[in-house]
């Protein structure tokens, strides 16, 4: 009967995943349109951070307030509900970014390596980016791509400044935001 109710499980999983509709798209381009202009004022007033750590944090959460919790933008750029699956999937990459972000920049902390800790920041965000395929669709598997090979990058290239990878950062989340904002249409999962 336990191996019935696991086999039971996991087809509803399957099941799941093959009904999902990627509906708030529009919405995730904002954030990350936001999320990319914030990142280019940090380096523009970085100083020996790198990324200004300040403007950083409060252009993101002020970011994320218009983006994801402001109910009148949600519902103009929504093309429809989230599924309960997907909602599950939101907290738990939320989760899962500070948890790789802890791992990832955490040791780089108490030397204040900020150029180590923001391209940590990155891959920990390149990384969590594609667990909301679940949420968006194939593009966040690219644009997680794509972050994850600019922040190994940055570490390979030891040489080069950090503010080069990060800008490069900005610009693909900005990229890809203008896209899904303005150009990107609900889709469905197929199988």
């Amino acid at each position: 009967m336990e191996r019935y109710n696991n086999i039971e499980e996991k087809q509803t999983i399957k099941g799941m995943i093959s009904e999902l509709e990627f509906n708030n798209k529009r919405s995730c381009g904002l954030w990350l349109t936001l999320v990319g202009v914030v990142i280019i004022a940090s380096l523009a007033f970085g100083g020996h951070f790198i990324v200004n750590p300040f403007i950083f944090l409060a252009g993101y959460y002020l970011s994320f307030f218009l983006a994801n919790v402001n109910h009148k933008v949600r519902a103009k750029l929504s093309d429809g509900t989230a599924s309960p699956f997907q909602i599950k999937i939101i907290y738990f990459g939320i989760a899962l970014l500070f948890i790789l972000m802890f791992l990832i920049a955490g040791p780089f902390i108490p030397s204040w390596n900020w150029k180590m800790i923001w391209l940590g920041v990155n891959l920990a965000t390149g990384i969590h980016f594609l667990i909301f395929y679940f949420v968006h669709g194939r593009s966040m598997i690219v644009l997680g791509a794509s972050c994850i090979a600019i922040a190994v990058s940055g570490y390979a290239l030891a040489f080069v400044p950090a503010a080069l990878f990060i800008t490069a950062d900005a610009l693909i989340k900005f990229g890809f935001g203008i896209w899904m904002l303005f150009f990107s249409k609900p889709t469905r999962v197929i199988g």
